[in-house]
């Protein structure tokens, strides 16, 4: 579950009401009373926090990234005393999406959904045991933090899918957190930016917003402790060890900046085992980020390409990838399935071509391969539709009358993160088609992207707008019963690596179907004894990248 901020003026809920969590717990939004209230409440805890000794760290955004890295600071202990130095205040916006997040932090609970069985633990030994962190809806926190880490949401919006350079990076609620960081934090506080942020951000945007604001509270001569040190977070299992033990890359305006946030990494982080690299500025740090996501979404953006050679010529693309994974120069090739997911890859790229355009002010054309990468990915779900067309056409069958199943709607193997999963498009496009789509996926309980279109991931942005008769997609259902899902399917679609379906049989599959279907392999589940099976079944089989699948109909059909 990703991070939304809400565009509205600070410390004011939107509109009267509620925020309602995903289970549907309702909860009342805060009052204009309610905020001195609140800070008098903060004033009180952080004098005592003090005095014990503690460095105060307010985390800005308490999403995906911000509630975990909130949780991995409080937990830090002081290796020399083996007690707690740190207190954390995680700090959400009381908006009706989002102020849910801050009662669930505060009575112990996760705001996030994780397959990391230590994400919970991690949350309630902080809050109930150590008491080293809670949650606030109030901006006057930023008066009290020795250090700010920003964990805000930056989007890159696409006007069209499959050309991102008609996009645009959306920094505008960064723009309006750093104003009020810079209005309201101690000078000599470090404000650490963790989002993923298009290059130049820190120096040309964050620096001159904060300056400003100092100047305009008479601190003219005082530089602002600014920053950079992108997440490197990966959903799943290791979720908390993917910010905690894993290597992390920083750098600073100044030296004072650098030096700072140095020695603020090195006390929450396992710098022993995973060094710090430390860059000479921001844009560096920033860059890196952007070159490094970029560059595994170009790997998977070529093997495409490949993908479709691979199926009009009758090669299994699968086997030709394992066979290339024997080098060890080439080890780290993998197979691109429908499309890439998660939060990073689909859109960071495009990051890095807007800043150069529109930061740095360069009007020629240099990038290439980074822009063409994203929109092949994009639009990478589109195929698996065209194979359930094709499939069904060879069985006298259409989309447009036919029940079909697909099977994972999660990015990535056996977890639960839905965003820009490839899945989504493979959906959509059949939905459009006139196909009825069920959905089944193991660690998904609800597809928000579907479920809430008019206002996830914002109004207006839902990959709705660009595809026809998508309103009754706000009725589907992650199913979580297989074979209820699978009973009666015309086609079923292996769309995610998940465990329980790489070991699912051809002919459990069909007994659940009850008949012959369409079996549409989106990612290398099925090997060639499984492809063999269902064409004994009667079934009718196409893959991505599975051209060779033919020629074991044809031997098939002669037997």
């Amino acid at each position: 579950m990703q991070q939304i901020h809400d565009k509205s003026t600070p410390d004011k809920p939107l509109t009267p009401g509620v925020s309602i969590c995903p289970t549907g717990e309702r909860f009342p939004l805060p009052e204009e009373k309610d905020f001195q209230a609140e800070f008098n409440r903060l004033q009180e805890i952080v004098k005592e926090q003090r005095l014990l000794g503690r460095e105060i760290v307010v985390v800005m955004g308490v999403g995906f990234v911000g509630s975990v890295m909130a949780g991995v600071v409080a937990d830090s202990v002081n290796p020399d005393t083996g007690k707690s130095d740190k207190f954390v205040i995680g700090m959400q916006r009381p908006s009706t999406r989002s102020f849910w997040k801050i009662k669930y932090l505060n009575r112990g609970e996760a705001p996030v959904e994780a397959e990391d069985p230590e994400v919970a633990p991690l949350i309630h030994r902080c809050v109930k045991e150590k008491e080293t962190l809670i949650a606030t809806f109030t901006y006057d926190a930023l008066c009290l933090a020795d250090v700010v880490v920003v964990d805000v949401q930056c989007d890159f919006l696409k006007e069209t899918l499959g050309n991102v350079r008609m996009g645009h990076a959306d920094i505008t609620a960064l723009e309006e957190s750093l104003k009020i960081i810079g209005e309201k934090i101690n000078p000599e506080c470090m404000v650490l930016i963790e989002t993923t942020i298009p290059p130049g951000t820190t120096e040309y945007v964050a620096y001159p917003i904060i300056k400003k604001a100092f100047e305009n509270r008479g601190l003219k001569d005082i530089e602002p402790v600014l920053a950079h040190s992108f997440e490197r977070v990966m959903p799943g299992r290791n979720y908390v060890s993917s910010i905690r033990d894993f290597w992390r890359v920083c750098s600073g305006i100044n030296e004072k900046s650098k030096t700072k946030v140095q020695t603020f990494l090195s006390q929450i982080l396992n710098v022993k085992d995973y060094p710090l690299t430390v860059l000479d500025r921001p844009l560096e740090s920033e860059t890196c980020k952007i070159v490094e996501n970029s560059y595994r979404a170009t790997i998977l953006a070529f093997l495409n390409e490949w993908s479709l050679f691979s199926e009009r010529n009758g090669v299994d693309l699968i086997k030709v990838i394992n066979a290339i994974k024997v080098r060890p120069t080439h080890s780290n090739i993998i197979f691109p399935g429908p499309g890439i997911g998660g939060y990073c890859l689909p859109k960071d790229g495009g990051l890095g071509f807007w800043a150069y355009h529109t930061l740095m002010g360069f009007e020629d054309n240099i990038f290439k391969i980074t822009p063409t990468s994203i929109d092949i990915n994009d639009t990478r779900g589109m195929r698996p539709a065209q194979l359930v067309r094709d499939a069904l056409r060879n069985m006298s069958k259409i989309v447009a009358a036919s029940k079909i199943a697909l099977l994972g709607v999660s990015y990535r193997e056996d977890v639960g993160d839905t965003r820009y999963s490839g899945s989504e498009i493979i959906v959509r496009k059949l939905t459009e088609m006139g196909g009825e789509v069920v959905v089944h996926d193991p660690y998904v309980k609800h597809w928000w992207e579907l479920e809430k279109q008019d206002s996830y991931p914002a109004p207006g942005h839902s990959l709705a707008r660009f595809f026809r008769n998508q309103e009754k997609l706000t009725d589907i259902r992650v199913h979580d019963n297989l074979a209820e899902t699978l009973q009666g399917a015309d086609a079923v679609i292996l769309a995610v690596r998940h465990k329980a379906y790489c070991e699912l049989s051809p002919d459990d599959v069909i007994s659940k179907v009850g008949k012959p279907c369409a079996v549409i392999d989106c990612f290398g589940l099925l090997d060639d004894d499984k492809i063999r099976r269902y064409f004994e079944l009667g079934c009718e089989v196409k893959g991505l990248g599975r051209g060779h699948v033919k020629r074991i109909k044809d031997c098939v059909q002669k037997k």
